[in-house]
Order: structure tokens, then sequence, then C-alpha cells
């Protein structure tokens, strides 16, 4: 059974279904000219059907069952990608993965993964090493300008940079 789709241009929002995988009908109808596509909470453990969205700018999958075996198509013109709550653990294989796949990308957020260590999901992190977090991402997609919703600072990409080269 279809779920609601919100419509707005070339905004698309399917929210709240109980689904595993993208509707393929969503990517027949509004694929082609999809700029933005929320899917937040739903129950995805895949994101296959984004082959059929070559045009995706901006993607939002929060609240989702997303784990370490994420595999994203090559989506050159996305730009922003918020992963936030799902099942991510290894952060390296995941942001190897963005690297290959998403050299547009500008804005990520990961925050209520295992793989972003903030206090408000793992108690037994500080801040430190949420900040050494941030230069391991930074070191990996150094074109980034904001993380977890805040902006990468300076004084951040110049450390991440350095700790590439040492």
């Amino acid at each position: 059974m279809a779920g609601s789709i919100a419509l707005n241009g070339t905004q698309i929002s399917y929210i709240g279904n109980d689904c595993k995988e993208i509707p393929e009908y969503i990517g027949k109808t509004y694929g082609h000219f999809a700029k933005r596509l929320d899917l937040t909470s739903n129950q995805l453990r895949t994101l296959s059907g984004l082959r059929m969205f070559p045009e995706l700018e901006e993607l939002i999958v929060d609240n989702n069952q997303l784990g370490n075996d994420l595999r994203l198509p090559k989506l050159p013109h996305l730009h922003t990608l918020t992963l936030n709550k799902n099942q991510l653990t290894d952060i390296e294989a995941l942001l190897e993965h963005l690297a290959e796949v998403t050299p547009a990308l500008e804005y990520l957020s990961l925050l209520g993964n295992e793989a972003c260590p903030n206090q408000l999901v793992s108690p037994d992190k500080d801040e430190d090493d949420y900040q050494r977090y941030r230069y391991f991402v930074l070191h990996k997609l150094p074109q980034l300008k904001f993380l977890d919703f805040r902006k990468v600072t300076k004084l951040e990409a110049s450390e991440a940079e350095r700790g590439a080269s040492s």
C-alpha cells in the first residue's frame, strides 16, 4: 500500500511509513526531477532505490534502520546528507564510501549513531572524543562545511589536514 507523499516543487517527503526500502513507484514517479528527498522515520534498511534519483542535492534519512552495509549510488550533486539516529557504527567505511559517491557533499550529520561519539547518545564520551571524531571526519571528507549541524571552523580544517600529513 502506498504511504503519504508530500510534493513541493522538486522536494519529496515520504515520512513516517513502515517501509524497509524506498518504494519503487516513488523513484519512477519523482526520481527524475527530485532535488530534495526526506525519508525520515521510516524503517529503511537500504537506500538502493536512490539510483532513480540522479539529480538529488539533499537527502534526509534520519530515524531509520540504516546500518554499516549502507550503499549509495553515485550522487554527483548531493551536497546535504543527514543520517541521524540510524544504526551506523563503522565510521571509517562509511566515510570512504561517501568520499567515492558524493563528491559535492558539504553538509553531513551523523548524530544519534554509535559512530558519532556525542555525549547525548554516549554518556561515557566527552568533548575530546567528539572533537577527535570531527577531525577524523574532516580528514576523510575535507570539503565539508558543516558536520552534525555545526560549522566547520578554520582551525578544525587545518588540524584535520595537519593530521592527514603526519
